[in-house]
C-alpha cells in the first residue's frame, strides 16, 4: 500500500508559501503532460473558470484557470476547489482508488460550482495516464510508476 506521511512542520511551512509560483510550476506541467491529450477532449466548458488544488497534507494550494493555449496560474476566487491528500491524488492519478469512492467516504472533497465539478471529473475519466506518462523524460516516467504501483 502506497504510504505518504508528510510532517507537520512541512506542511505548515508550504501553507505559508505565496501561490502563484507552485501555480506556475504546475501549470507548466499540466500544460507539458495533460495539454495535448485534454486537447483532443471537448475541453471548452473548462476556459475563462478559476480552479484551486489543495493538497492538504502537504499545505500546497494551487490556482490556476483554463484558455484557448492551456493552462495559466490564476489568482481569482476558484470556482472549483478539489481537495485531498498527496497519497489520495496519487492513488487517483494511478486509477487505483475511484473519485466517488474516495468523494463519498469525504477523502475527496469538491468546492464550488458542482456542474463543473462533474466536467472535470469526466475529461479526466477519459485521460490514459499511460499516454500522460509517456510524456514525461525516461528517468521520471520510471519513477511515476514505480511510485503508482507501490
Amino acid at each position: 500500500m502506497l504510504n505518504l506521511a508528510f510532517p507537520p512542520s512541512l506542511a505548515n511551512m508550504v501553507s505559508r508559501l505565496p501561490v502563484t509560483p507552485p501555480s506556475l510550476a504546475f501549470s507548466l506541467a499540466a500544460n507539458r503532460l495533460l495539454w495535448p491529450a485534454l486537447k483532443t477532449l471537448d475541453w471548452q466548458p473548462l476556459i475563462g473558470r478559476c480552479y484551486a488544488i489543495r493538497v492538504k497534507d502537504l499545505g500546497l494550494n494551487l490556482r490556476f484557470t483554463v484558455s484557448q493555449r492551456g493552462f495559466a496560474p490564476d489568482s481569482g476566487v476558484p470556482d472549483l476547489t478539489i481537495s485531498a491528500t498527496a497519497r489520495d491524488f496519487l492513488l487517483l492519478l494511478s486509477r487505483r482508488e475511484d473519485p466517488d469512492t474516495l468523494f463519498f467516504s469525504r477523502r475527496l472533497v469538491s468546492e464550488g460550482d458542482t456542474e463543473l465539478g462533474l466536467t472535470v471529473k469526466n475529461l479526466l475519466d477519459a485521460l490514459d495516464p499511460e499516454a500522460i506518462l509517456h510524456r514525461l523524460p525516461l528517468p521520471l516516467a520510471r519513477a511515476a510508476q514505480r511510485m503508482m504501483a507501490a
